[in-house]
C-alpha cells in the first residue's frame, strides 16, 4: 500500500450476521426489491455507457467491486446482473476473443460477517472472489483498478454522526429524538451536511480507483426534490423507533440520557443533493439520476412485520451496544405494535416510496 493512500476513519455499522431469524441474510427483502428494480437500468448503462474499447491495454481480468456488500444474498444477485451484462457487451462489440476473467471484490467494514458471505457464494459462479475490508469513505483499492463499481443501500449510512447532535449548547442538539423527523431544522441541516461531506469522500476515493471509461452504479433510498422526509419510508421507520425508545425511557425501562445520546446514522438524499455533490467532485459524468418506484409494497400487519424485521436486522447491533442487549426484544415488540398502529402512515410512505438509481461514468 503506497504512502499516499488515504484511509478513512469511520464508525462501523454492521448488519446482523449469520443466518438466524433476525439476520440481514434473511431480512433484506427491501434491498432485494431495489436490486430487482434497478436491473434493467444497470444493464442499459453497461451496454450504452461502459467504454470497454477505451480500456488500454485490454484487461485480462475485469474487476467489479461491490461496496458495502454486507453478508448476502443480494450482493450476489447484483454482481451476477453486472457480470452478465458485461459479458453481453463484449459479445455485441465483437470482442468475444478478448473476454477477460472476472474478479469480484466484496467490500465492507472489517467487522462485517465475511464468513457468512463467503460460505454462501454461489457454487456455479463465473468469477473469482475476494474480500476487501475497510471503510469505503477512503481508499480501499489500487489506482485505476476497477472497471465497474456498485453500491446498494450502503451510502446513506453516515461515516460518523454530526457532533452537534450531542452538544447541549448547540441548536442542533437532538434531545428526546433519535432522528431528524420532527426535529428542529438545524438537526436536519447537520445530517445533510454530514452526508454531503461523507459522499464527497466516497466519490473522491472512487475517482482514483475507477478506470477512465468505467462506471459506478449507486442505489439508495431517495426522496423527490422538495418532498418532506416525513413521507419517506426509511425515515418513518426510524421515527417510530425513536418513539418506542422514548416510551421505554418514560417507563423507566431505559435511561432517557441514553436516548438523548443516540441518533440513527442514516440520511435519505434527493436527486438534487446527489447531483450537486457529484458535480462538485468533478471526476464523474452523471449518466442516470432517476427515482424509481419502491417495488416491495405490503399491507397491514405484514407491512408492520416486514418493517420490524428490516430495522432490527440493520440496527440491533448498534442498539444493543448503546442501550444493552436486554432491551432489544421488548423494543422491537413495541416497534411492531407501533408500526401496526401507524399502518396508514406506512402505507402512504410505501406509495411515496422510491429509490435513487445513480449511474456515473469516470471521465
Amino acid at each position: 500500500m503506497s504512502s499516499g493512500t488515504e484511509l478513512a476513519e469511520a464508525e462501523e455499522y454492521t448488519m446482523n450476521g449469520g443466518d438466524s431469524t433476525y439476520s440481514y441474510h434473511k431480512n433484506s427483502r427491501f434491498q432485494r426489491a431495489a436490486t430487482d428494480v434497478a436491473k434493467a437500468t444497470i444493464e442499459k448503462a453497461i451496454m450504452e455507457k461502459l467504454d470497454i474499447r477505451r480500456f488500454s491495454p485490454a484487461p485480462t481480468t475485469f474487476q467489479i467491486a461491490d461496496l458495502g456488500c454486507s453478508v448476502g444474498p443480494n450482493t450476489f444477485v447484483a454482481v451476477q446482473n453486472i457480470l452478465e451484462a458485461v459479458r453481453r457487451k463484449y459479445v455485441t462489440q465483437g470482442l468475444s476473443s478478448q473476454m477477460p476473467d472476472f474478479l469480484v471484490l466484496f467490500n465492507d467494514h472489517a467487522s462485517n460477517d465475511f464468513n457468512t458471505l463467503f460460505a454462501s457464494l454461489p457454487p456455479d459462479r463465473q468469477y473469482y472472489a475476494a474480500g476487501v475490508p475497510g471503510s469505503f469513505h477512503g481508499r480501499v483499492f489500487p489506482d485505476a483498478s476497477l472497471h465497474v463499481a456498485h453500491s446498494a443501500h450502503a451510502l446513506p449510512w453516515l461515516r460518523k454522526l454530526p457532533e452537534e447532535l450531542l452538544d447541549a449548547n448547540s441548536p442542533a442538539y437532538n434531545k428526546g429524538r433519535v432522528y431528524y423527523i420532527s426535529a428542529p431544522s438545524q438537526v436536519l441541516d447537520a445530517y445533510a451536511a454530514q452526508f454531503a461531506k461523507d459522499t464527497a469522500m466516497f466519490l473522491s476515493a472512487r475517482g482514483k480507483e475507477v478506470v477512465s471509461g468505467g462506471i459506478m452504479v449507486l442505489l439508495l433510498p431517495g426522496r423527490a426534490n422538495g418532498i418532506a422526509h416525513s413521507c419517506v419510508l426509511s425515515d418513518v421507520m426510524f421515527d417510530l423507533l425513536g418513539a418506542c425508545l422514548m416510551d421505554m425511557a418514560k417507563e423507566g425501562k431505559t435511561n432517557e440520557a441514553l436516548v438523548d445520546s443516540f441518533n440513527a446514522p442514516v440520511y435519505t438524499p434527493s436527486p438534487e443533493e446527489m447531483t450537486a455533490i457529484t458535480e462538485r467532485n468533478g471526476c464523474f459524468s452523471i449518466e442516470t439520476m432517476d427515482l424509481t418506484p419502491f417495488n416491495a409494497k405490503v399491507d397491514g400487519s405484514a407491512a408492520a412485520h416486514a418493517c420490524t424485521m428490516h430495522v432490527r436486522a440493520g440496527m440491533e447491533g448498534l442498539i444493543g451496544k448503546h442501550f444493552g442487549s436486554e432491551i432489544v426484544n421488548e423494543l422491537f415488540d413495541r416497534f411492531f405494535e407501533k408500526a401496526k398502529e401507524s399502518s396508514d402512515r406506512i402505507s402512504s410512505a410505501f406509495l411515496h416510496g422510491c429509490q435513487l438509481v445513480v449511474v456515473l461514468k469516470r471521465k
